[in-house]
């Protein structure tokens, strides 16, 4: 018999004397003045039980209370993802995409988005809209407009929208600073997986600093990618794409995009679109229809140990510049390829290791700082090493094709 059931067993027993008790009491009367000694039987009572039930067997120790059924919730942050959802849910819109033929619609599939200004521009993916020619969307409280689709950038995966009207409840969503986003931080991503709508999953960022490759093939190979990419644990399925990822203040820091998974649904490796991206590319989208990014025009690959040693250099980071494209920007400036062989990279080719003083380490390093802090017709100064020697050489950056 397990502990608690032998103490209830017990109360009871002592009830029942002491009721017995009573009874025996109230039918005497005046017959008699003697009090039985209540105390005395209880305790004898008890005694007797006890001895009468099994002893536990060795090594077995007594049931406890599970405590951890009584671990106190942190309210402040329950109550602060419910005011996130009930203030930023009304902005996100399911987005409803359709192609058109003889007057009629024939549905694409649907995704997320989220309102930027009061003017009804949306901010979604470009992979949401590409293939469509006519849109609607939906907003949380049931309110339905038509939508065009205004400008999309294939390299960043980020398209805006307009909707002919708003809600009267949806708002734009505050943008978020980046440089105040640590990995480890709650982050919030409300959208619409699988079609359910206004749905909301939380996680942290698991990690800063990502890259994701364009979803178009450059010519002559490769792709271009875009930096500072948000990764995250936050479940991101189909439909979430175009969503925003929030942090604990409401404010988006990155446009939910992709995931990594080998199954099509969420494996815990869900990639955002960093705010600053929005905050560059999202203007001119709307003013322009398309954005243009500053171009070098070279192929690299980050300098690692193995390579060095085997090109016999004296430094073991940077970006290696293995091809020069003809007649672009860093063949006007002088830049030098190493080709490569089936082993890899050549020796010969220069190496970039700052720009503007910002120290290159790696190719994202350069990749960053060209679409972050430069833009098209501006010259900036490269630090390179070349037969051992650093030099500086000024290059002015085109547009990318």
């Amino acid at each position: 018999m397990t502990q608690p059931r032998r103490f209830y067993l017990l109360l009871f027993v002592v009830l029942l004397i002491l009721s017995s008790l009573a009874c025996q009491a109230s039918t005497l009367g005046q017959q008699t003045a003697v009090t039985p000694d209540t105390q005395a039987i209880v305790s004898e009572v008890v005694a007797t039980v006890q001895a009468q039930m099994p002893t536990p067997a060795a090594g077995n120790a007594p049931l406890t209370t599970n405590t951890n059924l009584n671990a106190p919730i942190d309210f402040d942050l329950q109550n602060q993802l419910v005011t996130v959802y009930e203030h930023v849910n009304p902005s996100v819109v399911h987005i409803f995409v359709f192609n058109t033929f003889d007057d009629q619609e024939f549905p694409l599939g649907t995704g997320s988005g989220f309102v930027y200004d009061s003017d009804g521009h949306i901010v979604t993916n470009n992979h949401v809209v590409t293939d469509g020619d006519a849109f609607e969307v939906i907003f949380a409280d049931g309110y339905r407009s038509r939508a065009e689709v205004v400008g999309t950038d294939v390299d960043s995966d980020l398209a805006v929208i307009k909707a002919e009207s708003l809600s009267p409840t949806a708002q734009p969503v505050a943008l978020a600073d980046m440089d105040q986003l640590h990995v480890g931080q709650f982050v919030i991503a409300i959208g619409n997986p699988f079609g359910e709508a206004g749905s909301m999953s939380i996680g942290i960022v698991s990690g800063l600093g990502r890259t994701l490759d364009s979803q178009r093939e450059v010519e002559g190979g490769g792709r271009y990618s875009l930096p500072k990419v948000i990764q995250t644990d936050a479940a991101i399925n189909p439909g979430n794409s175009g969503g925003p990822l929030l942090n604990l203040r409401g404010e988006v820091i990155g446009v939910n995009s992709a995931i990594r998974t080998d199954t099509g649904t969420n494996s815990g490796v869900g990639f955002s679109i960093p705010v600053d991206a929005v905050k560059r590319i999202i203007p001119q989208l709307i003013s322009q229809g398309a954005y243009t990014y500053p171009y070098l025009g070279i192929r690299m690959q980050t300098l690692d140990i193995d390579t060095a040693e085997a090109l016999e250099m004296n430094y073991s980071s940077g970006a290696y510049v293995l091809d020069v494209t003809d007649d672009s920007p860093a063949a006007v400036a002088g830049l030098i390829g190493s080709g490569l062989n089936s082993f890899g990279a050549l020796p010969g080719g220069d190496l970039i290791i700052a720009i503007n003083d910002t120290p290159v380490t790696s190719s994202d390093d350069l990749i960053s700082y060209l679409v972050f802090d430069t833009e098209a017709g501006q010259t900036v100064n490269l630090t390179i090493v070349r037969e051992g020697q650093e030099t500086v050489i000024p290059l002015t950056l085109g547009e990318r094709p």
